[in-house]
């Protein structure tokens, strides 16, 4: 990169034409390479394919001029493709309120149209720095997180027998299959897995296959030739590929259609893969990992899952507990995010007196690890005592007092939300695919309503 160009590949988002092309020009001075995209409904495709530094995107479109409901909207599809992605929100109207939600969801900054051209160059340099001081601190704290396998707190005996099964198994090629209910930490099973492994030095690629749509599955997993179909400009690697020698995770693997858990088997049976518009086979070497909150024997018998694929995966089972299950580990897990989001947030030491740790204790937490974790964040940005008391947690619920708040004393249509998917979520243990279908919405907006309302 040359010296003046500060910046690196940048995406505007914006459908006004002109816009986009004052932005390019501006930005090109500064940046490796700047994409400009007129219809937001591509963005979902462009971070498939592509790579990008920076984010620029627009809060109102043409179906929504005003309201900047769908920039949010695409904020949060940006962020569950990629929760590290440093966006950069861009308004005509400077709504103040919309800015805090924006940055609360996970924006970097916020800047109003017509912008000034020094403050947006400038503002930009700041989101991608401290993006690397984000990423640098994630690092430095998983450093020094302590316990049998980084990253995994607790002591009690439902994960030591997990330690056990990953201490013998790590030094293996088997695939694994890892069960477990949303939250319960399945990704750093997987990780701690490839650490042990032969094949630690080697690369450990992760693949939500709940975010990958039915058109781009052979892309994404197996790569693309350019010109092999509308915007494949470049010749691009698939998931395969780029995991060759190392590991590969394919998280939510349940939510695969017949026809692509076909595709799948055939290229876990053959170790090859074929790249999309290229006859030419590819040889790939994986360690296989694969991960689901959902019951894949319960799909067999339902006929929704191939039997055969499932004997591909579970060479070794793992079943990871539900945080219910394991209470006693939630006081090192509760004392680890004090101790951990202190420091983040730059606040004196805190405690936990009894009275709260009672309430952790008896909570069902239907969200599992991450959940508490949330909660843990949310009560010490809150709290300004030392102590953290049963009071800093009243958002919680106990089962008994959400059975009588679902009589609907109040009508406040965000707490009914919140109760009905709190509802849903326990009748269903957790588990994101069976809630979501019961609630009538997809898995994508449940997850967007559970950050919305911390659970």
């Amino acid at each position: 990169m040359a010296a003046d160009k500060v910046l690196g590949r940048i995406l505007m988002v914006d459908d006004d034409e002109d816009v986009l092309f004052a932005g390019k020009m501006l930005l090109k001075k500064h940046a490796q390479e700047v994409t400009i995209e007129k219809n937001p409904q591509k963005i979902p495709f462009l971070l498939n394919n592509y790579q990008y530094d920076l984010i620029l995107l627009d809060m109102n479109y043409t179906d929504d001029t005003a309201s900047g409901k769908e920039g949010i909207y695409w904020l949060e599809e940006i962020l569950d493709r990629q929760p590290n992605a440093k966006v950069v929100m861009i308004t005509a109207f400077g709504d103040v309120e919309l800015a805090v939600k924006s940055l609360k969801i996970g924006a970097m900054d916020f800047v109003v149209k017509p912008w000034e051209n020094a403050k947006l160059i400038e503002t930009l340099k700041s989101a991608q720095n401290a993006e690397s001081m984000a990423a640098k601190q994630d690092v430095e704290e998983e450093s020094q997180e302590e316990g049998p396998m980084k990253g995994i707190v607790g002591s009690g005996e439902s994960l030591r027998e997990i330690f056990s099964i990953i201490d013998k198994i790590a030094g293996t090629d088997a695939n694994v299959l890892i069960l477990g209910e949303n939250g319960t930490g399945k990704e750093l099973i997987a990780k701690a897995i490839h650490e042990r492994s032969k094949r630690k030095e080697k690369v450990f690629v992760n693949v939500d296959m709940g975010a990958i749509t039915e058109s781009l599955f052979e892309s994404e997993l197996f790569g693309h030739k350019k010109g092999s179909f509308t915007d494949a400009h470049e010749d691009r690697k698939g998931r395969f590929e780029l995991a060759h020698d190392g590991t590969l995770f394919l998280d939510e693997i349940g939510n695969l259609s017949l026809p692509l858990q076909a595709k799948l088997l055939t290229a876990l049976q053959r170790r090859k893969v074929s790249r999309v518009g290229d006859h030419k086979e590819i040889d790939v070497n994986i360690r296989l990992i694969a991960a689901t909150n959902g019951s894949l024997h319960e799909m067999v018998e339902d006929k929704t899952f191939r039997q055969d694929l499932l004997y591909r995966l579970n060479t070794v089972e793992i079943r990871l507990p539900a945080l219910r299950e394991r209470k006693e580990d939630i006081e090192e897990l509760a004392k680890f995010f004090v101790k951990r989001y202190c420091k983040k947030y730059d606040k004196k030491s805190k405690q936990l007196q009894a009275g709260a740790l009672a309430k952790l204790e008896e909570y069902a937490w239907p969200g599992n690890v991450r959940e508490l974790q949330h909660a843990i964040e949310r009560s010490v940005i809150m709290c300004e005592d030392q102590f953290l008391r049963k009071e800093d947690f009243s958002f919680l619920r106990t089962e008994a007092s959400d059975r009588h708040d679902m009589a609907f004393d109040n009508y406040n249509l965000e707490e009914i939300e919140r109760k009905v998917i709190q509802e849903a979520l326990d009748k269903y243990k957790g588990n994101i695919s069976k809630a979501s279908r019961e609630l009538g919405i997809t898995r994508a907006a449940l997850y967007r309503r559970l950050e919305k309302h911390g659970i």
